[in-house]
């Protein structure tokens, strides 16, 4: 009499197993179907066991028309042979990877229309047998947006060869009026200056002196351009040597001013030494210029590293600068004085920030007026775009 009874239970039992995989079943289809990718699940034989909704969304098809059919209509037809053959070496070595890992792979839509696609590739054991996963994503928007970084990137490589190709031919081309104008000025005052009023001869001077400032700015304008567009020479440097150059170079500006410049240990780096040494001449030069009347300037450079290179600072006793001019000081022409006070372009600091930028670097300042200001500048262990063998062996 016992006997239905533990049949009874058993049938239960069943049931409840059965229940509970069948709600499994439900939960997981709502999360297959929430995800925002397409999946699609294939036995061996190369037929469609699940897609999702973002499947059907993305190929044009309905769940009637995928679930039961061969991959393959998702695959444009020139490509359906070599499919079969490596669905065939992937159910032969299953592992989760990237398909078509360095290709292109297209999808085909019901409508005959092909998109890019990436799909990821895994894999589950089931009572059916093997079961291929592919989580399959249209990156249509993001060829596009490739393509078109691509196609501005050509833009600016162009546009910097033809503003360097300009900035050298005008430089050249305007430099020589502007020599023939200070020459014929010059000697205008030499040869009549007996018979010119001291107001005749002011004016000569202004024109002159007008010439020349135009002549710097060129010059200026010239190398901010080089700055960007030259080659440049990666190589392993001592900066301490490009610190002596640097000084060297303006032998003339520190003995004038009677200025002290020191620095403290400097490290080796990898850098362009003729592009870092101007870093250096820049600041080091713009330090004695903005010094106090009442005493010398003292500049001094150290050097310390970081966690991705070395950061230098610059350090000067001079006038300082205002808070709300130490990101401006940066660009092109921003001059915080008149050319009447302190001589210049405005040009130099834009350089010395380019020059960085080369170097896969930045610069920023700190600085209180009537202080004095700090000059920093990182340099990154590797310049970007240079592997370590080509910057080891001097190579750009």
């Amino acid at each position: 009499m016992a006997e239905p009874h533990r049949k009874d239970a058993s049938d239960e039992f069943h049931a409840l197993l059965e229940k509970q995989r069948l709600e499994g079943e439900a939960k997981l289809n709502v999360f297959v179907e929430a995800v925002a990718e397409g999946i699609v699940v294939v036995s061996r034989d190369g037929k469609i066991q699940i897609a999702n909704r973002r499947v059907q969304e993305m190929f044009g098809y309905t769940r009637e028309e995928l679930i039961g059919q061969g991959m393959d209509i998702l695959v444009p037809r020139r490509y359906r042979r070599s499919h079969v053959e490596q669905r065939k070496e992937y159910f032969a070595e299953p592992r989760i990877r990237a398909m078509g890992a360095g290709r292109d792979l297209t999808g085909c839509r019901k409508d005959g229309t092909e998109f890019p696609v990436e799909i990821g590739l895994s894999y589950v054991q089931t009572e059916q047998g093997m079961l291929a996963l592919g989580l399959i994503t249209d990156i249509t928007e993001r060829k596009r947006i490739e393509s078109e970084i691509t196609r501005i990137n050509a833009e600016l490589v162009r546009s910097n060869t033809e503003l360097g190709h300009f900035a050298y031919v005008a430089s050249h081309d305007l430099q020589e009026p502007l020599r023939m104008i200070t020459g014929y000025l010059q000697l205008l005052e030499r040869r009549y200056r007996d018979k010119l009023d001291s107001e005749a001869v002011q004016f000569i001077h202004y024109a002159v002196e007008g010439a020349v400032r135009m002549k710097r700015l060129i010059e200026d304008l010239l190398a901010l351009s080089r700055a960007g567009t030259q080659t440049a020479n990666f190589r392993p440097v001592d900066s301490q040597t490009l610190f002596e150059t640097a000084r060297t170079n303006l032998g003339v500006a520190i003995e004038e001013s009677r200025a002290a410049v020191t620095a403290g240990p400097l490290p080796m780096i990898v850098a362009d030494p003729g592009l870092l040494t101007q870093v250096f001449q820049n600041l080091i030069g713009n330090a004695i210029k903005f010094r106090r009347k009442d005493r010398p300037a003292h500049v001094h450079v150290t050097a310390q590293s970081s966690k991705d290179g070395y950061i230098f600072s610059i350090t000067d006793d001079g006038i300082g600068i205002e808070s709300r001019h130490l990101e401006r000081i940066f660009g092109i022409f921003e001059r915080l004085h008149s050319a009447d006070q302190y001589e210049g372009s405005g040009v130099g600091l834009a350089i010395t920030r380019r020059i960085l930028e080369r170097h896969g670097g930045r610069i920023w300042v700190e600085s209180k007026p009537g202080e004095g200001s700090t000059f920093f500048f990182q340099i990154p262990a590797q310049p970007h775009g240079v592997d370590a063998s080509r910057a080891a062996t001097g190579k750009s």
